[in-house]
């Protein structure tokens, strides 16, 4: 009988502990959701490209469906594309679906840094044709509660990077 209280007892702790530990992907998502907001700044880019190169850029992340995903909406002034990214877990993953105006959904895989300030996202597959290129890797950093940055690297046909930089201040 003694036995079976303390078996018991290994299982109730056991059961607690599990509760209150979150996964990885978990901490990652919850950290990402704080960025819930409307941003605005300028966008830099490597190499130069033109029709985005320091002109200001509007993004607007919200939580969606029951706080089961981030919507991420960005738009830029004097371009007509408005591509959306839903970022969501899926099992013991961070995941990053975007929708990209060149016409396909490459998804990635999200860790946060140690230091608990920066969520990055590593690519995993694409979803339709990459003859204009797709996106390839993300990253967010938090600098405080009303700035961050964001960094994408889009791959254009040839596997030639482009990095765009999103320096952000929230505006609500």
């Amino acid at each position: 009988m003694k036995s079976l209280g303390f078996m018991l007892s290994v299982v109730l702790i056991s059961l607690s502990i599990m509760a209150f530990a979150q996964s990885d992907a978990q901490k990652s998502f919850d950290k990402i959701k704080t960025l819930a907001g409307s941003w605005e700044g300028h966008v830099t880019t490597v190499p130069p490209k033109a029709d985005i190169e320091g002109k200001p850029a509007q993004v607007s992340l919200r939580v969606t469906s029951m706080g089961n995903a981030l919507m991420h909406e960005a738009t830029g002034a004097g371009r007509p594309d408005d591509p959306i990214t839903m970022l969501y877990l899926d099992g013991d993953r961070l995941l990053l679906t975007h929708y990209c105006d060149a016409g396909n959904r490459p998804r990635m895989t999200g860790k946060m840094s140690p230091d608990g300030k920066t969520v990055e996202f590593d690519f995993l597959d694409v979803a339709g044709s990459t003859q204009y290129g797709h996106m390839h890797h993300a990253v967010f950093t938090a600098i405080d509660a009303n700035h961050h940055t964001e960094d994408w690297t889009y791959m254009e046909p040839g596997d030639k990077p482009v990095h765009a930089h999103f320096d952000l201040q929230r505006t609500k």
